[in-house]
């Protein structure tokens, strides 16, 4: 019997989107990257190109990044994600007066060892966090993100630091910004999350050995 031509794209882009996700937690990759990758190695350069129906979106992706996770470094990822969730959180209450909230891997619970903390600021000005940040005495470098509410918007002024031996990228945005910003992903799962968030975050987590503290 011949397979159906709809069973065989599901089946492909699951493929690829297990190969995207070992790629992520084996080098790091980001999700565009890994996906394009992830697409030449199951179709080949030639269909990878002619087939771009077949890629999987960033959700399925990060299904199944959880359960390589959860078989090949369970051991491991739990006690990494309870430390960098830890850090956001000391790193969020130092920041509390710009409306800090974290995104990216370390809220969602996949982040690994090659992760770093990213938050979302609001003030009334991108100069105004930068200054706060270097009469600290932390050497931040400046480049751009994407704005979370899409391409019509102008990138944001992102600082990028080392802070306790991990990255950190604060995402700089403006106070009005903060309007609607916790809504939620389209499976449900939270986009950002404030201070009580991640403190409850913590709370529900299985607590690492003593060894994996920060």
């Amino acid at each position: 019997m011949m397979q159906n031509p709809y069973d065989e794209g599901q089946q492909l882009r699951a493929e690829i989107a297990a190969t995207a996700a070992r790629l992520i937690a084996q080098d790091g990759a980001d999700y565009a990257t890994a996906k394009r990758k992830a697409a030449r190695l199951v179709l080949g350069e030639a269909q990878a190109q002619a087939r771009q129906s077949l890629l999987p979106d960033n959700n399925q992706i990060e299904e199944e990044l959880r359960l390589y996770q959860s078989l090949f470094q369970g051991d491991t990822q739990p006690a990494r994600l309870f430390r960098l969730r830890s850090l956001a959180l000391q790193l969020m209450e130092e920041l509390e007066r710009y409306h800090p909230c974290l995104t990216g891997a370390v809220l969602n619970g996949t982040a690994g060892p090659h992760d770093d903390i990213h938050l979302q600021l609001f003030a009334d000005s991108a100069k105004e966090v930068q200054i706060f940040l270097l009469n600290k005495g932390w050497h931040i470098d400046i480049s751009e993100t994407p704005h979370f509410k899409g391409p019509r918007y102008d990138p944001v002024e992102t600082a990028s630091f080392l802070w306790r031996q991990e990255g950190v990228h604060l995402a700089l945005y403006e106070l009005d910004d903060l309007r609607g910003a916790m809504k939620p992903r389209s499976d449900g799962r939270p986009l950002r999350a404030d201070l009580g968030a991640v403190r409850a975050l913590l709370l529900a987590s299985t607590h690492p050995s003593q060894e994996e503290k920060p």
